[in-house]
């Protein structure tokens, strides 16, 4: 397998931060429960994590500031889904391997 070093200092800067955004324990309990999901309204997210609903929108809007993660609102739902990118695979792999 063969490994392409990005050679632009943006692209490093960009992969840094969504490794960054990636690294907090309760994103990453958010990503593989969305993993096997799909998508989800902040709600539910909430309840099946055991965290307030306020908590779980705050991380949830860094990721989809990072375009981790696009939104839909339904109703007075916002309903979140997981935008599939060479990062969330790779996330997806290392993550779920465990």
């Amino acid at each position: 397998m063969t490994y392409t070093t990005p050679q632009c200092p943006n692209q490093i800067k960009t992969r840094a931060e969504l490794l960054g955004v990636a690294a907090d324990p309760t994103r990453l309990r958010i990503l593989c429960f969305m993993f096997d999901r799909g998508e989800a309204c902040v709600s539910e997210i909430a309840d099946t994590l055991d965290m307030s609903v306020a908590a779980i929108s705050h991380h949830l809007q860094i990721m989809k500031e990072h375009k981790i993660f696009e939104t839909e609102r339904r109703g007075t739902k916002i309903c979140y889904s997981l935008v599939e990118s060479n990062f969330t695979k790779c996330v997806r792999d290392f993550v779920c391997e465990c």
